[in-house]
Formats: C-alpha cells, structure tokens, sequence
C-alpha cells in the first residue's frame, strides 16, 4: 500500500507542478512580472498559494522555472545537432554539415508555434522589464552551445585561429535570428501583400554555404 501511496503522491506533485508552471507562463506572458501574483497564479493553477514556494522557493523561481521550459531543451538540441556531426565514423567532420544541422535545428526549434508564440512574449517582456538573473542566458544557453560549436570548429578546421571562433559563431547565430524573424514577418504579413517567394531551407543553404567560405577564407584554404 505505502507504495501505491507513493506512486500516487509523486504523480499529484508532477500534476500540481504542471498546473503552475503552464499557468505562470501564461500568465506571465499576458500581464508580464510584475502584473502577476502568486495568487493570481495559484487561484487560475486551482492550487494553493503555498505549493508556489513548495515547489519553485518563490515567484522569482517560478518565473525562471518557466524560461527553463523553453530554453534548456533548445539549448539541448543545438548541443545534440552539433555532437550528431561530431560523432560520424572514421573522422569525416564536413564543414558544410555541421552548419546545416546546427542551422536546420536552431531555426526549426524556434518556428515551433505552438511554443515559440509563448517564448516571443516572455521575451518581449523581459526586455521591457527584466526580472531574470543577469547571467542566466549567458551560463546556461550561450556559454555551453558556443562551446559545443568552438570545439567542432577547430575539429572540423585545425588551421582556424581560435581568436576567430567567436565572431564566427556570433555571425552564424545573427544570421539564423534574422532569419527566423524574416520568417515570422513574412508569414504574419497577410495575402494582401505582394512578397517574393520565402524558402528557409533555400535560405539555410545560402547562410551554410556564405557561412562556410567565411571561415575557409580565414584558414587560407
């Protein structure tokens, strides 16, 4: 019985958990920080006020509970896209590949909708009005994917110097953000609007291949 009990309890806490932090995020996305309380997080979650610090310490850690939703596993899977090249049999790294599936998983991980909608509102109210850790971004996104991508570089490119490797990867990623926001304002835009054609995969490869002849010219190769 007492691990029935126990089984139970854990899938209640997971439950309850779930509720606020899909609660908090929508709200946080609606009325920002500050516009949200505890309560009003609680009494829409259909939980406790004291289950917010039980669970997160407080509505700071709630809030950066909820951007852990969204970026740790976007975070993964550009790590995850960069190992896959990475880890090919007899040491065939390809310059070329290995900023495609970088390329191809940070678009795709930020045109999700059904996700993204959400992220672009948590962002555009945290440059209005931060509340997150000064650092948070920079230790637990920028600094490990930047990482992953410095040492798959010098693999992939032994005669690249190192001090290049960082407007390298900074270029790459501006590339892909514009993109990505190219990409939501084209499809945002209305039928009304006379546009070209938008392609990402088209764009991909021209970023891929612009990028690519970007970092031979540095090797002289």
């Amino acid at each position: 019985m007492a691990l029935d009990d126990s089984k139970s309890n854990a899938g209640s806490d997971k439950s309850v958990k779930g509720r606020l932090l899909d609660t908090a995020e929508g709200l946080f996305c609606e009325r920002g920080f500050k516009g949200t309380s505890i309560r009003d997080i609680a009494a829409s979650a259909g939980c406790n006020i004291a289950s917010v610090n039980y669970y997160f310490g407080s509505k700071e850690g709630l809030y950066e509970e909820v951007w852990h939703r969204h970026l740790i596993p976007m975070r993964d899977s550009r790590i995850a896209s960069i190992n896959k090249v990475m880890s090919r049999a007899e040491g065939r790294h390809n310059l070329e590949d290995l900023l495609r599936s970088f390329a191809d998983t940070f678009v795709g991980s930020m045109v999700d909708t059904s996700k993204t909608s959400r992220l672009s509102k948590l962002m555009a109210r945290e440059y209005i009005d931060s509340h997150l850790p000064t650092d948070m971004f920079v230790n637990e996104v920028m600094t490990p994917t930047i990482s992953a991508m410095h040492r798959a570089l010098m693999k992939t490119c032994p005669d690249l110097d190192e001090s290049k490797v960082l407007p390298i990867v900074f270029s790459v990623i501006g590339q892909l953000v514009h993109l990505v926001h190219i990409k939501t304002m084209f499809e945002h835009s209305g039928d009304d609007l006379s546009l070209p054609i938008f392609d990402s995969n088209e764009i991909i490869e021209h970023i891929v291949k612009f990028s690519a002849a970007g970092i031979r010219a540095y090797t002289g190769k």
